[in-house]
């Protein structure tokens, strides 16, 4: 598994404003004049504004994001649009509510880009990032009461080992949380660097990462436990294939091997049960040259499936 901040922080900063896979997500997604498009992870507005180019001005974009400071950028920048789209703050799990309370019973086609935006990586506040200090957060939505620091300072040895294996699948998982737990007796562990320090500490020096950071798995377990990711997609999922038009598109971007395992068996099983028709046999990826110009892109892999007539 390739890590989320690995993919996220490399390169120059402007990079992180990129949409991954933008091309292929419209192509696949195929939105067009007067259709209902959800984006359900809207970030900084990069496939939104794609999706609104092709559906307005008779078209309307959902746009769903658990971050309101990226939802307010994504405002800004869909602007040129105002009568033709609809953000909302919530978690996308949520979807089938959301929906209903806006009246909508149908839609042409759900969007997801799994990746984090660049506001909550470049905030050193948010403690997403090991390569900056901030606190131990790690939230995407601000009013969830649990944070990375809860995790790591309350949470038994025990558990933290089934979290670093279990959503980093962490070579080193047990060795590392009994390394956080006698590290804690002394002192609360407060900061992002203090915590990626303690765990480059407690990997064998012989072990080589190539090219990520020995902490980047760890924060990606971290985060994941935080806003309960992998629980969250699958309802996702699930509920959107309900609100589907016959003939429009889910369209899923992932970024790691956990998301990606959940997207690929949800879709056969719907396709069993024909549900959905699998569009991608296979996964698609960025081709060489968006890797070369968006490094953050190397990971990323797009599945979509579609609604079929009789369904």
């Amino acid at each position: 598994m390739e890590g989320e901040f690995d993919k996220t922080l490399e390169g120059p900063g402007d990079r992180l404003h990129q949409s991954v896979l933008a091309k292929e997500a419209m192509t696949y997604l195929a939105p067009g004049p007067g259709k209902i498009i959800v984006d359900a992870t809207v970030g900084l507005g990069g496939h939104s504004e794609l999706i609104l180019k092709a559906i307005a001005p008779t078209g309307k974009l959902i746009g769903i994001d658990r971050d309101n400071t990226s939802l307010t950028e994504a405002r800004k920048r869909l602007s040129a649009f105002q009568d033709s789209f609809l953000l909302v703050q919530d978690n996308f799990a949520n979807l089938g509510n959301i929906l209903k309370s806006l009246g909508v019973e149908r839609i042409d086609g759900i969007l997801f880009d799994l990746g984090l935006s660049s506001f909550e990586l470049l905030d050193p506040e948010r403690g997403f990032s090991f390569l900056k200090e901030g606190p131990l957060d790690m939230r995407m939505d601000r009013h969830e009461r649990i944070t990375a620091f809860d995790l790591v300072n309350r949470s038994s040895e025990k558990e933290l080992d089934r979290i670093f294996w279990e959503f980093g699948e962490e070579r080193w998982h047990r060795r590392i949380a009994q390394r956080i737990a006698k590290a804690r007796k002394r002192a609360p562990i407060t900061t992002t660097t203090q915590l990626a320090e303690l765990v480059t500490r407690a990997i064998p020096h012989a072990t080589s990462y190539h090219r990520i950071h020995p902490a980047t798995r760890i924060f990606q377990a971290l985060r994941i436990a935080v806003n309960q990711e992998l629980e969250a997609l699958d309802r996702a999922i699930r509920q959107a294939v309900d609100f589907l038009n016959p003939g429009a598109r889910i369209v899923i971007i992932s970024f790691h091997s956990l998301e990606d395992r959940i997207v690929k068996t949800r879709f056969r099983e719907f396709s069993r049960e024909r549900r959905l028709v699998l569009v991608t046999k296979k996964p698609i990826t960025p081709t060489l040259s968006e890797m070369r110009e968006n490094p953050r892109s190397r990971s990323a892999k797009l599945r979509s499936a579609e609604k079929p007539p009789s369904s």
